[in-house]
């Protein structure tokens, strides 16, 4: 069995999901303000839906074909929100997925996880590229794409029907190589100081 493990930043770490997150999941997930901005969470969050996605997530990363990380305040051991990365494996590629929430907005926190899975993602699983999408309403989505280095890559035009109303999806990524170079260069302007 291929575990998955536990990343760590500065305030947070990112962990594997557990059963006994299911009801702090559901309570943050379940809010529309979550619900709105993202493509696969649905509103209402029902009884027993959080248990389900979470069971599915170790045999997933066994496969690999995703890894899901609960992110959890280092201070008080708080659940705050999910990121996660959609692997396609022949590719080299995974889609990047996230959210924080709404008691914990604006407090960086999704950059700061973002800025570890990109890492992991690159890193530990040898990914060439990875990849993201906001509804174009989602703003806040895209300023944390931005600061973790992805470039704008196009937008898709009405492509995804949330509640019965289309979305246009903002596109962003970032290669293997334009992280490296980025941290290279993050790298000497440190040792240069």
């Amino acid at each position: 069995m291929n575990k998955q493990p536990s990343l760590r930043t500065e305030r947070l770490i990112l962990r594997p999901f557990g059963l006994s997150d299911a009801n702090d999941v559901r309570r943050l997930a379940g809010e529309r303000a979550i619900a709105s901005v993202t493509l696969n969470i649905p509103y209402p969050y029902e009884e027993g839906m959080a248990e389900e996605w979470i069971s599915g997530h170790q045999e997933s990363f066994e496969k690999r074909e995703t890894a899901n990380f609960a992110i959890v305040r280092i201070e008080k051991e708080i659940l705050i929100g999910a990121i996660g990365l959609m692997l396609t494996q022949e590719d080299q590629r995974a889609e990047l997925g996230y959210w924080i929430g709404r008691p914990y907005w604006n407090n960086g926190y999704c950059t700061e996880a973002a800025k570890t899975v990109l890492r992991y993602g690159f890193i530990r699983l040898n990914l060439n590229k990875i990849h993201a999408s906001h509804f174009k309403r989602n703003s806040a989505s895209g300023r944390v794409m931005r600061k973790i280095g992805m470039s704008h890559e196009g937008c898709q035009k009405q492509h995804v029907k949330k509640w019965e109303f289309f979305q246009d999806l903002e596109l962003y990524g970032i290669l293997r190589r334009d992280y490296q170079a980025e941290q290279f260069s993050k790298k000497t302007d440190k040792d240069n100081s």
